[in-house]
């Protein structure tokens, strides 16, 4: 991937953001991936009116597909408007592809959507290829991340002074 996209980069929206699963999985690698999504769809985005929660990708055949991924009605949309839980066809390079399926198909990993922001006007999902954590490790990552939230304040005491 070309490097990280952050929010204060110019021509970067972050619409959702999915806490839970740095939390839950052990990121290994990102991808980043359009959507194929409808009109509807990106107004809804623009709204903010999405979830990522329970969203995962999956591999079909030679595409990749963004599931349970929520993407509230657009009011205006009336009776032209999208099923919410559809699934959205996402959009990468063949080669990204079949790297991606055969981690995910023979070693186990997941595809979990981490972030969904609009970059240039166009909507992107950032993918990790991540493993489960056991409960004892996520116990240990907190710990982990406590003591190094210790160590930085009292760092940033002793450079006050």
């Amino acid at each position: 991937m070309r490097g990280k996209p952050q929010e204060s980069d110019p021509g970067v929206k972050l619409v959702a953001q999915n806490r839970r699963a740095r939390h839950e999985y052990s990121v290994e690698d990102t991808f980043e991936a359009g959507l194929a999504l409808t009109g509807s769809e990106v107004k809804s985005l623009r709204e903010g009116n999405v979830s990522l929660s329970d969203a995962y990708a999956q591999p079909r055949g030679d595409e990749l597909f963004l599931v349970n991924c929520r993407i509230g009605e657009y009011r205006q949309a009336a009776h032209f408007g999208h099923a919410p839980l559809r699934d959205r066809k996402l959009l990468l390079r063949r080669i990204e592809i079949d790297r991606i399926r055969g981690k995910v198909e023979q070693r186990g990993y997941t595809l979990v959507p981490l972030r969904l922001y609009f970059k240039e006007g166009w909507a992107k999902v950032e993918l990790g290829l991540a493993r489960g954590r056991a409960r004892e490790d996520r116990r240990d990552a907190i710990a982990e991340r406590e003591s190094k939230r210790e160590m930085d304040r009292a760092l940033s005491r002793n450079r006050g002074r």
